[in-house]
C-alpha cells in the first residue's frame, strides 16, 4: 500500500487536477497540478530518503528544471524533468501533495521540491520506507520491472511460461514485481478470488486457462480500484472509495458474497492473504 490503482490515482492528480475526483458521492475539486512548473529550490528533512545521488549533488542538479511529465511505472511515480528523472516509490507509507509554501511543514514530510510561484510539492513518509531517485535514465531503476498488467501488449500465456516454471505459490508470484509490475497485496488477493484460485496454489499447477482467468481478473480489479481512486484503508491514503467493494481482503470471518462461507486468512511469504474455501478451492 499504495499499489498500482492509488499511485496512478496520484499521478493522475499531478498531471490534471480536473481529473482528481473525490469518494463517490462526493464532488469534483480541483487541486494544482506540477506539469509545466519550474523548481525554484528543494528541501531534504531526511537524507536517507533520497537514495541517488548525494544530498548536495540533489540540491545542486534539481534547481532551476522544470517538471515536463509526470507518469507512472509499476508502482513508482516517473516525474521527467529537463535534464534528468526523478522517480518516487511510497512504499508502506508515503504520499505525495501539492500546497501552497506558506503550509506549516509536517513532521513527516521528508522532501520538498518549492516552485517559482508559491507551491511546493512534499513527499511526506510516515514509515521512512519511501525512496526517491534523480537520474539520467529512468531505466536504471525501473529494467527489473515487469510488464505492466494492463498493457494488452501481455497475454496470460506469457505469464504461464513464467508461473508455470515456479513451485511458489501464486500468491507470491503475483506479488514479484519482475514478472508483473503493481500489484500488490490488496489487488492480488481480490483477483485470486474473482479467477477461483487459492492463494496457495502452485504457479507449475496453473493451466493456460488458469493463467488467461487470473490476468483478466487482476485487470478487472485494477480497473475498478482506479476508477474508485483506490482503496482508503489507513491514515497514508485518503481519498479512495475502493474498500468499500472488498470481496476478501481485511473480511476475514465475514460472510463470502457468493457462498455465504466465512473469509479464511493465511500467511503466505510473511503476508495476509485473504480467501473464500469454498470459491477458491485448494485443488492444485
Amino acid at each position: 500500500m499504495p499499489e498500482l490503482p492509488e499511485v496512478e490515482t496520484i499521478v493522475r492528480s499531478l498531471q490534471n487536477p480536473k481529473e482528481w475526483l473525490l469518494a463517490e458521492g462526493q464532488s469534483m475539486r480541483e487541486r494544482p497540478g506540477v506539469i509545466g512548473r519550474q523548481i525554484s529550490s528543494a528541501a531534504l528533512h531526511w537524507e536517507r530518503t533520497l537514495a541517488v545521488p548525494t544530498p548536495a549533488e540533489f540540491l545542486q542538479h534539481i534547481a532551476g528544471q522544470t517538471i515536463q511529465n509526470v507518469s507512472r511505472r509499476g508502482k513508482f511515480i516517473v516525474l521527467t524533468l529537463d535534464d534528468e528523472v526523478l522517480l518516487f516509490h511510497l512504499r508502506m507509507s508515503g504520499d505525495l501533495r501539492v500546497e501552497g509554501q506558506s503550509a506549516p511543514v509536517q513532521t513527516h514530510d521528508r522532501l520538498i521540491l518549492n516552485f517559482h510561484d508559491d507551491l511546493r510539492l512534499v513527499f511526506n513518509d510516515t514509515r521512512k520506507f519511501g525512496r526517491a531517485w534523480l537520474v539520467k535514465d529512468a531505466q536504471t531503476v525501473l529494467s527489473g520491472l515487469g510488464p505492466e498488467p494492463l498493457e494488452l501488449t501481455i497475454s496470460g500465456a506469457a505469464l504461464y511460461k513464467r508461473w508455470h516454471a515456479s513451485s511458489r505459490a501464486i500468491k507470491t508470484l503475483l506479488l514479484d514485481q519482475s514478472i508483473l509490475a503493481g500489484v500488490g497485496n490488496i489487488y492480488s488477493d481480490e483477483a485470486l478470488f474473482l479467477a477461483g484460485i487459492h492463494p496457495l496454489s502452485a504457479g507449475k499447477a496453473l493451466s493456460i486457462e488458469d493463467c488467461d482467468r487470473l490476468l483478466s481478473a487482476v485487470r478487472t480489479v485494477l480497473q475498478k480500484g482506479i476508477e474508485n481512486n483506490g482503496a482508503s484503508i489507513d491514515w497514508v491514503y485518503r481519498g479512495g472509495d475502493f474498500q468499500n467493494h472488498f470481496k476478501v481482503y481485511q473480511r476475514t470471518g465475514e460472510a463470502c458474497e457468493v457462498c455465504g462461507s466465512p473469509i479464511q486468512r493465511l500467511v503466505i511469504g510473511q503476508r495476509s492473504s485473504h480467501f473464500c474455501p469454498v470459491c477458491q478451492p485448494n485443488k492444485y
